[in-house]
């Protein structure tokens, strides 16, 4: 994944002038032992702080400069003891990323008088200080805990963390306009630049000025010949290869160009109808192949949606895609399939599926060949390019984050599964299934005007995507209720 940040966190630890700072010093030590020896493959990616344990401002500042000349990009501000508000909090405001406040419980009933910290105590007096600041930084779910619970804390940290800086560095790059009817994918831009994050919209014009200058460009055979060697025995229409590699090779050289002071890219453009007949092919593959290595690129000018993606590859560190949440499960197929072989009902379960953008290392037989919808309205020889196959079961996470059309921040999050079941369909297309799907798509999807495409990690990441959407200042998060919890708007007697 060569778009995603790497991180690298800084611990540092504060102490009250009227605690012993050994203290903080021990316990600091502590934690980083606990965090090797549970998270190894990590530790590097850790730094103690040895300059000091911050109890003023000037060591505040001392602090500061050490994380940064280290090269950290993320902040874990660890209270040992009871902590220096104000130091402590300047902290955070200071540090140009994002920072996690921490503390330490308590270690021994045998040691409650030398040995107490009451951080438990300063981590509400550091609260109540970031909000005086108004400095915005991350408190865990569990804050204070030993060094073993901490050092889960930091782990949980590092996804939120890469989420964060990659948002603060991210341009998203879109061609052309929503095709007629996907009023659905609106993308208002406000609080794009809220959030941080930079957009540079392009007519589709430009993207095909852009290809025509790459006829005959030299690199085009190696990439055709790596296409061919990816697909393998699924490479249907060998006769475009050299077209798909010549657009591919455009799109990556207009983020080069383009892409100016920020560190990370993610692309959204308007896949059809003009495009087949002016371009001769249908993007998806390629698509598909540049989300592989961690750029997103939506379709249908779906820019919360590409942005949705690229939160997810940054939390997961690993390939998304972006799907419809698209038809419902047969009831015959649901008898002969899944009823008593998995515990879903069949309003648990239905199909996503998109065109062919979804990376083939996530599909069960991948294969190249034309766009059947597409193809209902255009001449087929125009839609080749479309990646299909059953998508890989196991966990998935379904999620988005949108700007409704009046700029108010919603998103949503729900796990499940991809069912190992095959999808007798066509497309890039799996069985999914998440509990209580039925009254979540009821109450969630369609009441808070959700667009069809959701945004798909491949895992369990509810957790940090939780998070990272309530650090974002989102105060609507859906998820997927359980029985017996029931929605707002949700009849009871039903």
């Amino acid at each position: 994944m060569t778009n995603i940040p790497e991180v690298k966190i800084g611990v540092v630890a504060v102490s009250r002038d009227c605690f012993p700072e050994s203290l903080s010093v021990n316990r600091r030590k502590a934690l980083i032992s606990a965090f090797a020896a549970k998270y190894g493959a990590e530790a590097p990616s850790v730094y103690e702080c040895p300059v000091c344990i911050v109890e003023s401002e000037i060591h505040m500042v001392q602090a500061l400069e050490d994380v940064k000349k280290a090269g950290c990009n993320a902040l874990v501000v660890y209270l040992g003891n009871f902590g220096p508000e104000i130091s402590e909090t300047l902290l955070a405001k200071h540090f140009d990323g994002p920072a996690m406040f921490i503390a330490a419980a308590e270690e021994s009933g045998d040691d409650l008088v030398g040995g107490r910290g009451d951080a438990y105590c300063g981590m509400l007096n550091a609260s109540y200080n970031l909000k005086l600041r108004e400095i915005k930084a991350y408190i865990p779910e569990n804050p204070v805990g030993d060094a073993q619970d901490c050092a889960d804390r930091i782990h949980e940290f590092f996804p939120i963390a890469r989420a964060l800086i990659g948002l603060q560095n991210l341009k998203i790059i879109s061609f052309g306009p929503r095709p007629l009817n996907f009023l659905a994918c609106n993308a208002p831009i406000k609080r794009l630049y809220d959030l941080g994050v930079e957009i540079e919209e392009n007519s589709e014009l430009d993207l095909f000025e852009a290809f025509h200058k790459h006829a005959g460009d030299k690199r085009v055979p190696a990439i055709a010949k790596e296409m061919a060697e990816e697909l393998g025995e699924g490479n249907k229409k060998p006769e475009i290869l050299e077209k798909l590699a010549q657009y591919e090779i455009t799109l990556l050289d207009w983020v080069e160009e383009h892409k100016g002071y920020r560190k990370y890219v993610a692309l959204t453009s308007k896949c059809w109808p003009a495009f087949q007949t002016q371009f001769g092919f249908v993007p998806c593959y390629v698509n598909s192949r540049l989300t592989g290595r961690g750029i997103p690129v939506s379709c249908e000018v779906d820019i919360w949606g590409t942005l949705s993606e690229f939160i997810g590859a940054c939390v997961s560190s690993d390939i998304v895609t972006l799907l419809d949440i698209n038809n419902t499960v047969p009831k015959d197929m649901y008898k002969s399939d899944i009823e008593g072989k998995f515990p879903y009902s069949l309003t648990d379960t239905f199909m996503g599926f998109h065109c062919g953008n979804t990376c083939s290392k996530k599909l069960c037989k991948p294969t190249m060949k034309y766009q059947m919808i597409m193809a209902r309205s255009l001449p087929e020889e125009v839609t080749q390019g479309t990646l299909e196959g059953d998508i890989q079961p196991g966990d998935i996470t379904f999620f988005r984050l949108q700007s409704t059309a009046d700029c108010i921040l919603r998103a949503y999050v729900a796990q499940g599964e991809v069912l190992p079941v095959p999808t007798r369909s066509f497309g890039g297309v799996g069985v999914f299934a998440i509990p209580e799907m039925g009254r979540f798509y009821r109450h969630v999807l369609i009441e808070k005007n959700y667009p069809h495409h959701g945004a798909v990690a491949f895992g369990h990441y509810g957790k940090a995507l939780f998070e990272v959407f309530k650090f974002l200042g989102v105060e609507d998060i859906g998820f997927n209720q359980p029985k017996g919890m029931l929605y707002k708007s949700e009849n009871p007697f039903c």
